[in-house]
């Protein structure tokens, strides 16, 4: 390895670094709270992404369906929008990709669920659309994206943001907000 390799490795681990002291424990420490609420009433959790976001929220799925539920004795609902790529594909194809979210959102989602939007850009149509229904439908929303931009943070009733603009830092970062919130929900319950 050259040492403008390590250089450029020690520069990225170096950022990350810096960013995750500047994450709203606070908010994520309320999100918490409305995953519980959600878990112990009884009510399912949405999760949506494109692209690096998508395996986000299908591994945030993984970790309250089987971790929490498991760990915690309180079986999790939850269910991640990107992972019927037939149902997405149909709807891309014969609706829009705008729909992809919404629509299975439209079946399944009831007043006091929770969807947990995902975007770098917080600008992502089909993310937007999914969060706007959601709110109208009395779903309690939580957006993950960028604190620099997009309408996610205005639109989603509690954001989570990172306060940078190089999306595999986001990325990074929004894996390790949804792990707070799944292993925090992976506790036995008092």
């Amino acid at each position: 390895m050259s040492e403008k390799d390590t250089a450029c490795a020690c520069e990225y681990l170096q950022d990350l670094a810096r960013l995750l002291p500047l994450l709203d424990a606070a908010a994520i420490g309320k999100a918490v709270g409305w995953l519980r609420d959600a878990a112990a009433e009884g009510r399912t959790v949405f999760t949506c992404g494109n692209g690096g976001s998508a395996p986000i929220a299908s591994q945030m799925v993984v970790d309250l369906v089987k971790g929490a539920s498991i760990c915690s004795g309180i079986r999790h609902r939850a269910m991640a929008l990107t992972d019927n790529v037939a149902t997405v594909t149909a709807y891309a194809n014969d609706v829009g990709y705008e729909s992809v979210f919404v629509e299975p959102l439209k079946n399944f989602a009831a007043p006091g669920d929770v969807l947990v939007a995902i975007s770098g850009s917080g600008n992502s149509r089909n993310v937007l659309a999914a969060v706007e229904y959601a709110n109208s439908a009395g779903v309690r929303t939580i957006g993950l994206t960028t604190s620099s931009g997009g309408r996610l943070k205005d639109l989603v009733q509690l954001p989570l943001l990172v306060p940078s603009g190089h999306m595999g830092r986001l990325e990074d970062c929004f894996f390790i907000m949804t792990h707070v919130l799944c292993y925090a929900c992976m506790e036995k319950a008092d």
